[in-house]
């Protein structure tokens, strides 16, 4: 099966599950386990845990630090208490996979116009009410139809379609971070890369052990408040502050990605604020991406993002010395495109997610030779 033939089966959706149609194998010889759909959960021991007294478990994977008894799920509710073992209940239970240009992420910075074969599992640890892939970050893995994909399928799947990039995406890869890992590990045999978009609601330790086997990660910094964070997102803000401090100290491509919803999280002096705590902590040079919102879930009572509240927010964060600020979800806006920060003119030209024209020699501006931060190969 042609490369062209899979994406036109499944790039009408937003990164939505394939059926069997989407997978044929005629041309090419698929596993069996990728062929085959699972009808019950993984028992995989999850990491990240400590044994408590009458068979409890708490939780160290992320912030929530959920203490459970036997038979219970953590906030995420693909994690469960059996018996005082703690047990990953997706490993390998993907609910959506799909080819998606990187710069659908947002990864700007990291292999432009590459391809990644993109994938995710249910469940999800914050509950955002704006969240666009709800159908299965706020569902438990029985309400969601899934396909058996273990790490080896994974890495054989996106080798085969010419994907040099394996994207752990749509609902939140911190929940299935035992696949995300192994799968990392696989993956990289075929001399592939890995890239995790995530909200970076995650403690240090597993933190730590990921950027060890992964080459980007993109973190959704949800707003600049605590209180947005309590009401909109069931979730904490410093924890992500501290993960993006944790991967700008490491080797692993950062991007941050801040969707402005009206009224909600784009108060100008806040995005100031925000802009300032990035130049200060991590430095200008890792990019931040302004997404327009768009009605969804549990907000649709507002509108889409104006423009104007997008180019102003974009322009605040440059004046606050950020490098690389760009927008989102507004196809063929010129805030799309990459400006090298000396000579200002074009070095990469986009529209959406195709990249019209790249103007990089090697690392730098090919007019002043000034070295772009990125992974350009």
């Amino acid at each position: 099966m042609r490369r062209r033939d899979f994406l036109k089966g499944t790039a009408a959706g937003s990164g939505w599950l394939l059926t069997s149609n989407s997978l044929r194998t005629g041309q090419q010889r698929l596993l069996a386990t990728e062929a085959r759909t699972a009808a019950g959960l993984s028992r995989v021991e999850a990491r990240y845990y400590d044994r408590l007294p009458d068979r409890e478990i708490k939780c160290r994977l992320c912030p929530r630090f959920c203490q459970l008894g036997d038979k219970e799920r953590g906030f995420c509710g693909v994690r469960e208490n059996q018996n005082g073992k703690y047990y990953t209940l997706v490993y390998g239970q993907v609910a959506s996979y799909n080819i998606d240009p990187i710069e659908k992420k947002p990864l700007f910075h990291f292999l432009p116009g590459a391809m990644a074969f993109s994938l995710a599992t249910a469940g999800c640890n914050v509950a955002c009410k704006f969240c666009q892939n709800w159908e299965i970050s706020q569902m438990r893995p029985e309400q969601v139809q899934s396909r058996y994909l273990p790490p080896e399928a994974v890495a054989e799947a996106a080798a085969r379609y010419n994907c040099p990039i394996v994207a752990y995406t749509y609902s939140e890869p911190v929940i299935f971070y035992e696949f995300m890992y192994d799968t990392s590990l696989e993956t990289r045999k075929e001399r592939l890369r890995n890239a995790v978009i995530t909200n970076g609601f995650i403690n240090p330790e597993p933190l730590a052990e990921l950027i060890k086997v992964v080459d980007a990660i993109k973190i959704d910094l949800k707003a600049f408040n605590q209180d947005f964070y309590t009401n909109y997102v069931r979730g904490q803000l410093q924890p992500v502050l501290d993960s993006i401090k944790q991967i700008a100290s490491s080797k692993v491509w950062l991007e941050i990605v801040y969707l402005v919803i009206p009224t909600l999280n784009d108060d100008p002096k806040e995005i100031r604020q925000m802009a300032l705590w990035l130049k200060t902590e991590i430095g200008p040079d890792y990019p931040l991406h302004f997404s327009r919102f768009q009605p969804m879930y549990l907000i649709k009572n507002l509108p889409p993002t104006p423009i104007s509240t997008l180019e102003r927010l974009r322009d605040i964060a440059l004046e606050e010395g950020l490098h690389y600020v760009y927008l989102g979800n507004v196809p063929g806006h010129p805030g799309e495109n990459t400006y090298c920060p000396n000579c200002g003119q074009v070095v990469i030209e986009r529209y959406g997610y195709t990249i019209k024209k790249n103007s990089l020699s090697g690392n730098k501006c090919r007019h002043c030779h000034q070295i772009i931060p990125g992974v350009w190969s």
